[in-house]
């Protein structure tokens, strides 16, 4: 069966792993994924991730990130979905806890946080909402 929206599995998987305490998850690698794990890393949510290719399909491996115990993702959730795609010029991008959050943006310029998409003057698509 096909998956209809790779992104809010990534996200599933994220806190799946996280409430069960894993320190890292694996999941199916893409370029839209690796752009949003790279942020999450950029962004400090997430220590790091590696990329394994194993015979024509690639796998990226996700150190998660703790601190004092708890994980340091307290919200992940999904905006945009393949049944309504949410879609925001640079002046209407929302802010998250008054800019202490990150807002994932897919931009024509790539994948970029909602600080970095204002700072160029781009809007996108509003993939998700880490807090």
């Amino acid at each position: 069966m096909s998956m209809t929206d790779p992104i809010a599995d990534l996200l599933t998987r994220i806190r799946n792993a996280q409430l069960a305490r894993k320190t890292e998850v694996s999941v199916g690698a893409s370029r839209l994924k690796q752009a949003v794990v790279k942020v999450l890393k950029d962004e400090g949510y997430v220590a790091d991730f590696r990329i394994a290719a194993d015979g024509g399909k690639s796998t990226m491996t996700i150190a998660l990130k703790y601190y004092e115990g708890r994980p340091v993702i307290d919200r992940l959730e999904r905006v945009s979905r393949p049944g309504l795609r949410i879609y925001r010029g640079k002046d209407e991008l929302p802010k998250v806890l008054g800019g202490m959050g990150t807002v994932i943006v897919s931009t024509p310029k790539g994948v970029m946080t909602d600080k970095q998409a204002r700072a160029i003057g781009q809007g996108g698509e509003v993939l998700c909402i880490v807090a």
